[in-house]
């Protein structure tokens, strides 16, 4: 089923159920539905048809997600852009994706003035939080249609011939050349992962999802389509409350939320800075995480103090939309290991290659390789990369594309996958090989560490410099090295402890470990 279909069948199924909640506005499934048709009624007669991109930069809301649902409609492919990205990457992200048409926020007005000095394609613009003023701004070369257009348009029936197949949205991820890189996902590639999630996790007419991840980030693609697939209530968590772990903790219980899902650090902060309790996240049944390592000591806290729900390890990058997951049965304990990334999904296949380029043996590290319903399209405008990460094995099944995740792992006796590290995270160091996350997760065991990250600073002398930065600022690199040394090998002890008041975050919540790397070199 395509992505937008989930909506239309829950809206005759259910009509009259929340589908979504924003604040102090709900959204009934006829409501949504019939918004996101008059929505795709204006971008059609503004030349929206299918194939095209339409990018978003707008604040998260409800009228957000129906826009969302309108371009689906159309058989064109959404584009969500960090409503907080600078004008300057927000122009490179419109000049790459060739994109004409944008739906945007009356708070972004003078972001699009800026971009005129940015060469941008864009000449049609579509605000969708504000009627026509009496004396509308002037945007050079860009027609501009406002929220008493959409109030008046006939509701559009979504368009023919779209298949499966077709381009659903794109994702700006950080590339390793330094230029974001648009990874291409389908309806098949969203509407596989959804299937299975609803399936498997368990998602409910019942249920009520937060939406803590921004649209632009590939966790959204389970709040959105799982719940339209459910006919379930997703209720989009402020800004605000993503900030503060106790704002978050009360979210929850006012909300009456029954499936969270988020990074784990949004969940660490919880555990350690936002005064989690016995009791709390009562009414949440599933509690799902995933986009980085969850340091176990956090983890264990957390299952002691919320022992209700079903906990989730949910694995795959952008490009895979999620292709294993882990149930966490109980506790791992604060010195385990983290928690495994578990076992493939039923619509994908994966393989484990040696350097050698061959499938190594259970136990034995290698390169993750993924292959299925979930994989994308490949990079928007770059063959070379699409190329090159996307790749076939003969030996295996000559007609299959297995994308190279980067990510090591390796085969538990259990037959789950064990998170290894990255390819391309791992240095050296006075001639030795360092996985970095290995120091960040001896780091995360000392329990007075709330967060921290480890970078490679380039030394012409020993190749790189580890460096660790740490938060709070009131801890003693002292006691920080000794710590490490009763783990790690001398060469794996940072050389330097950098004590801050928090560590910077990039957009979708993650550590931003480029600009980290740049401050403390």
């Amino acid at each position: 089923m395509l992505l937008h279909e989930l909506l239309i069948r829950s809206a005759a199924d259910r009509p009259d159920h929340p589908a979504v909640v924003d604040k102090s506005t709900t959204l009934t499934y006829r409501e949504l539905d019939d918004l996101a048709g008059r929505i795709a009624a204006v971008l059609a007669d503004m030349g929206v048809s299918r194939g095209d991109r339409v990018a978003l930069w707008i604040d998260k809301s409800a009228t957000t997600v129906a826009a969302l649902y309108a371009v689906l409609r159309l058989g064109a492919a959404y584009l969500p852009i960090d409503p907080s990205a600078p004008v300057e990457r927000v122009a490179y992200l419109l000049r790459d994706a060739d994109v004409t048409t944008a739906i945007t926020g009356r708070n972004k007005l003078k972001g699009w003035r800026e971009l005129a000095d940015h060469d941008v394609p864009t000449e049609r613009l579509l605000v969708v939080d504000a009627a026509a003023p009496a004396e509308p701004p002037t945007l050079d070369g860009i027609e501009v249609r406002w929220s008493d257009a959409v109030a008046s348009a006939t509701p559009r029936p979504p368009a023919e011939r779209v298949g499966p197949d077709d381009l659903a949205y794109i994702l700006f991820t950080s590339g390793s050349t330094g230029r974001p890189k648009g990874v291409m996902l389908s309806h098949l590639n969203g509407a596989s992962f959804v299937d299975w999630a609803v399936r498997t996790i368990g998602v409910g007419p019942d249920d009520r999802v937060s939406s803590h991840a921004p649209f632009h980030f590939d966790l959204s693609i389970f709040d959105l389509y799982a719940t339209a697939q459910a006919g379930s209530t997703v209720v989009l968590v402020p800004k605000s409350v993503t900030m503060f772990p106790a704002e978050a903790i009360r979210f929850v219980a006012d909300q009456g939320i029954t499936v969270w899902y988020s990074v784990p650090s949004v969940l660490s902060m919880m555990v350690s800075r936002g005064g989690l309790a016995e009791g709390d996240l009562g009414s949440v049944r599933r509690l799902l995480f995933a986009g980085e390592v969850f340091p176990t000591p956090y983890l264990t806290r957390l299952m002691e103090l919320v022992p209700g729900p079903e906990y989730w390890n949910l694995y795959g990058p952008t490009e895979t939309n999620v292709c294993t997951a882990y149930r966490v049965p109980a506790p791992p304990g604060a010195d385990a290991r983290p928690a495994p990334i578990g076992q493939v999904l039923d619509c994908d296949r994966l393989v484990v290659l040696g350097d050698d380029g061959r499938p190594v043996e259970p136990g034995t590290e290698g390169e993750l390789l993924v292959s299925g319903d979930t994989v994308t399209l490949g990079y928007w405008g770059d063959a070379e990369r699409t190329a090159e990460r996307l790749t076939v094995l003969p030996d295996l099944d000559p007609e299959a594309r297995w994308y190279r995740t980067g990510d090591r792992v390796v085969e538990l006796p259990s037959g789950d996958l064990e998170f290894v590290g990255r390819r391309d995270h791992q240095v050296k160091s006075r001639g030795y090989r360092i996985e970095l996350g290995e120091i960040e997760t001896v780091l995360h065991r000392h329990p007075d560490v709330a967060d921290c990250a480890v970078v490679a600073i380039p030394d012409d002398l020993i190749t790189n410099r580890i460096v660790a930065a740490v938060a709070p600022a009131s801890l003693d690199p002292a006691v920080l090295t000794r710590h490490c040394e009763g783990f790690l090998p001398g060469y794996m002890v940072p050389q330097e402890f950098h004590l801050l008041d928090e560590l910077p975050h990039t957009g979708t919540g993650k550590i931003d470990r480029v600009r980290l790397a740049t401050e403390l070199a």
